[in-house]
């Protein structure tokens, strides 16, 4: 059984793009978040984009790792550290703790398949690794739905170090409830270490 570890965070605006500075901040209180076998992932720090490229954090604000129920104490160092990402720093409440709750349409904000950069190339093979996993669901890109891109698919970058590693947000409806606690345990894609092809419910 898995569970969503949910830490308050408050501090100053970060990048957008914060996935990797993030990991390296989180390995460096918890060295289990480096390790390969470890089945510790994180999303995204939440907030409001601006158009400058940060986001701002709001009350709501939160860091939420997902793991195995009997894991949770390896993440509670957490609690009242700040991290630093790159130059701007921001700090961890006191963490709640949440199951997973099953729902027909779950979205992940970034996932990512190698040698699937155009949008085609990207569902079919989202379609191909969700038979892997043997979960059954309609793989769609959710779109800009304003703006100079309105219309287009979400196409995301995650950059770590100097390597730019394109993706996309992904939605998956016409889940069962046991496919949808599924996803959201395994995640898709590459890089689910470091944020990528974390689900939540729509």
């Amino acid at each position: 059984m898995y569970l969503d570890v949910i830490f308050p965070a408050s501090g100053d605006a970060i990048p957008k793009d914060h996935a990797y500075p993030l990991y390296a901040a989180l390995s460096r209180i918890v060295p289990e978040f480096h390790q390969e076998s470890c089945p510790l992932r994180f999303s995204s720090i939440t907030g409001v984009a601006d158009s400058g490229g940060q986001l701002q954090l709001t009350p709501h604000s939160h860091l939420r790792v997902r793991l195995p129920q009997d894991q949770v104490k390896v993440v509670l160092p957490l609690a009242g550290k700040r991290l630093l990402l790159g130059d701007v720093g921001i700090r961890l409440g006191v963490p709640a703790l949440r199951t997973l709750e099953p729902a027909t349409s779950l979205v992940a904000r970034l996932v990512t398949f190698k040698n699937a950069e155009t949008p085609e190339q990207f569902l079919a093979t989202a379609r191909t690794k969700l038979a892997e996993l043997g979960v059954s669901g309609e793989p769609q890109l959710p779109i800009h739905l304003d703006g100079g891109r309105a219309g287009e698919p979400k196409r995301r970058v995650l950059r770590i170090k100097d390597v730019a590693i394109v993706g996309y947000s992904l939605l998956v409806s016409e889940l069962s409830a046991s496919d949808s606690i599924k996803l959201q345990e395994s995640g898709l894609g590459g890089r689910t270490k470091m944020g990528c092809g974390f689900f939540l419910p729509v």
